[in-house]
């Protein structure tokens, strides 16, 4: 009984997480990213932006790293003992779960790809943050596929999680609630996947 009581709330925190803050964050790095369409000195300001915010090192330990640790290390834990469940949601939902498994665990390694590749070089070797690195980064035509492909399963699993964070607290009981937010989280996904990859094809 205890363990269950437990499970339901590591997974109502587990949820929380992936849209506050996660979610949001996951926004607003994207739209700083976009300015690369602007060219290189727009974005190099809004990264300069970011970077000059007081106390920023606590702020990303605490709103960005440890809930993305948490909500990674709980998703596996999820991605490997949850089951389908046929009887109470359709074939769609349950592929829609599975997608969400897999695309979890791709975020969850390309987040360690990405910290290592820009904001770990700024903290151990002094890089800066700016339209160079990531053009650096991703003028390999083999680095800028795996980018696009991590971008969109990242975008994937944010979009999709709108659904089941919405069906978790309660907001989305009825057959049609979820049936039409599954549009709405559609159309969530196409806006931001655009934003995502046409800021990655601007860095190159």
């Amino acid at each position: 009984m205890a363990k269950s009581k437990n499970e339901f709330y590591l997974r109502r925190i587990h949820s929380l997480l992936g849209i506050i803050p996660i979610g949001a964050f996951l926004i607003v790095h994207l739209m700083v990213n976009h300015q690369a369409t602007q060219g290189a000195e727009a974005f190099n300001k809004a990264a300069n932006f970011m970077e000059s915010l007081p106390f920023l090192l606590a702020i990303e330990f605490l709103f960005i790293y440890l809930p993305i640790l948490y909500h990674g290390l709980y998703g596996i834990h999820i991605a490997f003992t949850a089951k389908e469940n046929i009887g109470h949601y359709s074939l769609f939902r349950n592929w829609m779960f599975a997608l969400q498994r897999v695309s979890g665990i791709v975020t969850f390694v390309f987040v360690f790809m990405h910290l290592w590749q820009t904001t770990l070089q700024k903290y151990f070797f002094g890089k800066e943050i700016n339209y160079d690195l990531m053009h650096r980064v991703l003028e390999n035509p083999f680095v800028l596929i795996i980018y696009i492909i991590c971008i969109i399963c990242v975008i994937f699993h944010f979009s999709n999680g709108l659904w089941s964070f919405l069906v978790t607290w309660g907001f989305l009981q009825s057959k049609k609630s979820q049936r039409v937010f599954t549009w709405v989280s559609l159309i969530v996904f196409l806006i931001l996947s655009y934003i995502g990859v046409t800021a990655l094809l601007a860095f190159v």
